[in-house]
């Protein structure tokens, strides 16, 4: 059984926390301690993300925060060397969120391989359909790493063909649109969320958008765990080298707001 499948097994009904880092922003080295600040505070799940020059699913925060890695010279092998440090702490489920050109680029078989070899448990790729993911899914199975799908509010007439394919979680995009923070939603979750029940078999966890303890809490009523990036990677622009000790801080509320 895969970490990601071990670990939201055994919450025994607690919510899941699953929060998002982008790596290298500001260095590789505080991303290793953000890693381990948000999991030692609550998080049950982290995405680490790769740094991409044209992140077509971002917003701008997350945007800003790939441009800063990218100019400090993070590279995908670089990430790949942080993880394998992170994994001699943690048996924590630790992602890959990244957009496919970063894949190819870097050749299909050996990303997987280096996957599987530093620790990393499952990726996203928020740019490549589902209709397409036989392109990576041979070699994610080959080497034990679980593709995460994603369906979104637009999604209706897909849902059912996703939901009933989904390994490890379901991400559930919240909105329409980039990600980042949001003050309000409009989508109709429990109509959204009725027809993803109907068809998964696995954990639905929802993202985009969710920058607070109450919108997190508010979000959590619909599904089986949330996802917060933006928050996280905004607060990690702001504070720079302090930010793990603020993240923590931070993480710790959205668990509380959870738990309670």
């Amino acid at each position: 059984m895969n970490r990601i499948e071990r670990t939201l097994s055994s919450l025994g009904g607690k919510k899941a926390l699953i929060t998002f880092v982008t790596a290298g922003d500001p260095s590789l080295e505080v991303t290793g301690e953000l890693v381990l600040s948000m999991l030692s505070n609550g998080a049950d799940i982290v995405e680490i993300g790769v740094p991409f020059s044209d992140p077509v699913a971002e917003g701008p925060v997350i945007q800003d925060a790939s441009k800063r890695a990218l100019d400090g010279g993070v590279t995908l092998a670089g990430i790949f060397e942080t993880v394998k440090e992170i994994r001699k702490q943690t048996e924590a489920p630790l992602l890959l969120m990244l957009y496919a050109n970063s894949i190819y680029g870097f050749g299909t078989e050996k990303f997987f391989s280096l996957c599987h070899e530093s620790g990393i448990d499952g990726v996203i790729v928020p740019d490549l359909p589902f209709e397409e993911r036989e392109e990576i899914l041979p070699f994610a199975k080959k080497h034990g790493i679980i593709s995460i799908s994603l369906v979104a509010p637009t999604s209706r007439e897909r849902i059912k063909m996703i939901a009933k394919e989904a390994e490890g979680f379901l991400y559930c995009v919240s909105s329409t649109g980039v990600t980042g923070m949001r003050s309000s939603f409009s989508t109709d979750f429990e109509s959204f969320f009725s027809a993803i029940k109907e068809y998964a078999k696995i954990p639905c966890a929802v993202g985009f958008g969710i920058s607070n303890p109450e919108q997190a809490r508010e979000m959590s009523k619909y599904c089986d765990g949330v996802i917060v990036g933006s928050a996280i990677v905004k607060t990690v622009g702001e504070q720079k080298e302090n930010s793990p000790k603020a993240v923590g801080e931070f993480v710790k509320s959205l668990r509380n707001a959870l738990d309670a």
